[in-house]
């Protein structure tokens, strides 16, 4: 046993997702052979926990089948941030707030809650953004009214699009309707870094964004390149769902953003012919995992048809049912968003207009 034999095991494991080696990249930083016990030290790019676990599994084989069984694996990821994430820089400076919107699974009305956020706090007076963050899965050009209509570019910036009282962008309209994203990590946190400093966003009270589902690299680059003033997590009654909903809450907490609260989607049925509510999925479970991680639920949105008309026919429902049980129930929840926001900047939030952003002056990066 050598160093030899152990790095030609390790150039058989290939980055999940390339076609290369782990040697080959040059993540093997170390390999050490101490009286037969041999550790390896990786670092990797991803900060993927399935990334981390895939390549686990690969060395450990590899090893095993040149006949290495006394040996230690250390793999480091790319760190968190180490201050709060509204220590941080800022690469949009003309926006003083930034919500973000998460959710540790998919399909529990995410950009449902980001849509009626938006404009319930524009409705308030509120100059509001509402940023579509979600690049594999883009609905909010749809739920805004907004689908196959493309932005123009006015001197190498992206103006946003514009409705009920909110300036948006989202990957989905920059591409053709149908088009497919096979794009690897990398390439999604470019595309979010550009939507946030290549749009013409303006001064904006609030920009909500609107995540993709689970904690992987969108979120880390979000974190680290805007002062995230406020984290929302949405989840829908089932467990399954709010097991996911607390990695959420945890990735808040690892990336120091506070946690404004949970959103209960899905939370009862208001039949639509005599407006009784019936729990069909449960209601109300979201409640001890808000103690548990020391939040609030902001709201519990029930099941009601006319929120899917009005997000299939781009209409979101607080503008067009103001009187909606759903409709106050999202204006509840958004008055409690801005007066938590104001708590947190009164409590010692940055000072947006003092952060400059990396790009030089008279340079932009956009390259959409």
């Amino acid at each position: 046993m050598n160093q030899e034999i152990i790095t030609q095991a390790l150039s058989k494991v290939i980055y999940p997702g390339f076609k290369k080696d782990i040697v080959s990249f040059g993540f093997v930083k170390d390999i050490t052979i101490d009286n037969g016990a041999v550790s390896i030290n990786i670092d990797i790019t991803s900060s993927a926990p399935e990334v981390k676990q895939m390549l686990s599994e690969d060395i450990h084989r590899q090893l095993q089948l040149v006949g290495i069984s006394n040996y230690t694996i250390n793999i480091t990821t790319p760190a968190m941030p180490k201050e709060s994430s509204s220590k941080g820089k800022n690469i949009a400076p003309s926006i003083k707030n930034f919500v973000m919107i998460s959710s540790g699974k998919g399909g529990v009305g995410k950009s449902t809650t980001s849509v009626n956020l938006a404009v319930a706090l524009a409705q308030q007076g509120k100059k509001v953004g509402l940023l579509d963050a979600d690049i594999y899965g883009p609905n909010i050009p749809r739920m805004m009214g907004q689908q196959g209509i493309q932005p123009t570019i006015v001197g190498q910036k992206l103006q946003p699009l514009e409705a009920y009282g909110v300036k948006l962008m989202s990957i989905g309209n920059l591409i053709k309707e149908g088009d497919s994203l096979i794009w690897r990590g990398p390439m999604v946190m470019k595309m979010i870094v550009q939507l946030l400093q290549d749009v013409q966003w303006g001064e904006l009270d609030v920009l909500v964004i609107d995540m993709p589902p689970g904690t992987g690299d969108a979120q880390l680059t979000l974190a680290q390149s805007v002062p995230v003033t406020a984290g929302i997590t949405v989840t829908t009654p089932q467990l399954v769902s709010l097991d996911d909903s607390r990695r959420s809450l945890d990735m808040f907490d690892k990336f120091h953003i506070p946690k404004v609260g949970i959103i209960e989607n899905m939370s009862g049925f208001i039949c639509p012919e005599c407006e009784s509510e019936s729990d069909i999925f449960g209601q109300g479970t979201a409640e001890a995992v808000a103690k548990e991680y020391d939040t609030k639920v902001l709201a519990k949105i029930p099941l009601e048809p006319e929120v899917r008309h009005c997000g299939d026919d781009g209409t979101p429902i607080v503008f067009v049912k103001p009187e909606s049980i759903t409709a106050k129930r999202y204006y509840q929840a958004a008055n409690e968003l801005w007066e938590q926001i104001e708590k947190i900047n009164s409590e010692g939030g940055v000072d947006n207009a003092a952060l400059q952003p990396n790009t030089p002056p008279g340079q932009s990066a956009c390259s959409i």
